[in-house]
């Protein structure tokens, strides 16, 4: 499945599903009372702007390369999620308040019925939203998905926990804003893991050790002389990626007949794997 496909399935579904869900909790959460369930509608409610964001991510990364952006705009897969992160932390740090809030102020709720049939709606109804992104995640690789996937999986979790408290807030008159407060610190977890790989992504990171074995093998069967394939570099622009290493020749070898290897190296690394190589010939015991 293309990159770009799937960001506009995930996006269109996550915003429809998402926006029912908002109207839910947001009237549940008025009619209980409960900071934590209104919290929750509003998390609900930005997930569709990241929502949109991904799809805009989708139409922006597929375009093509020009001369003023040779490697196309694939990056705009982690810019995106960059931007998801962002509006992650912002909600988070809105629980945190509240939560410190309603705990000084010795707030409760009262959770009734439809305060638990909504959470319970809103749980499956994320929950099989996050499994959806997952599954495009997988399928076209797109980093935007993923993403929004945890975002989604947040939210489930989060109402879990909202669950959770119903069912005890008979007994403890804070639980409300203990947990707005846990579900702050599940969402700035998410934001740490997003932004992490996105940031990798950008800089330039290893290639992963079942790809640089994946590569060492075409090496080994294309360019059998070759000797210790080294300092590797994954770029990575959406679904472009540009890879660079270096490989050593016998130095009495003439330069056109590396120079060869190499290629015929970095064609077979294009056909396999669909990554661009770039290689960097050296003598035998170079350092």
């Amino acid at each position: 499945m293309k990159k770009k496909r799937a960001g506009y399935l995930e996006g269109v579904v996550a915003i429809v599903v998402n926006v029912c869900l908002f109207f839910l909790k947001l009237w549940a959460g008025i009619v209980s009372g409960s900071v934590a369930i209104m919290a929750d509608a509003w998390h609900t409610l930005t997930d569709s702007v990241s929502s949109l964001i991904v799809l805009a991510g989708a139409y922006l990364s597929g375009r093509k390369s020009n001369r003023k952006y040779p490697y196309g705009y694939g990056r705009w897969e982690q810019v995106t999620s960059v931007f998801i992160a962002v509006i992650l932390a912002f909600v988070a740090y809105e629980f945190l308040v509240k939560a410190i809030e309603g705990y000084q102020q010795r707030k409760t709720a009262n959770f009734g019925a439809l305060a638990i049939a909504v959470t319970v709606i809103s749980i499956l109804g994320k929950e099989l939203l996050a499994r959806y992104a997952f599954y495009l995640s997988k399928k076209s690789g797109n980093l935007m998905v993923k993403a929004d996937a945890w975002h989604h999986r947040s939210d489930a979790l989060s109402s879990v926990l909202i669950l959770l408290g119903i069912f005890f807030s008979q007994y403890f008159w804070w639980i409300d804003s203990l947990l707005a407060a846990v579900i702050a610190m599940f969402l700035f977890y998410a934001v740490f893991n997003i932004l992490k790989e996105s940031v990798n992504a950008m800089i330039g990171k290893k290639p992963s050790p079942a790809l640089l074995e994946s590569i060492c093998q075409i090496i080994r069967q294309t360019a059998v002389d070759a000797r210790r394939p080294h300092d590797f570099l994954l770029h990575e622009y959406g679904s472009h990626r540009e890879l660079t290493f270096h490989i050593q020749f016998h130095g009495e070898e003439s330069i056109t007949s590396a120079h060869d290897k190499a290629t015929l190296v970095e064609d077979r690394i294009l056909e396999e794997l669909d990554i661009y190589a770039t290689i960097h010939l050296e003598p035998y015991g170079a350092e």
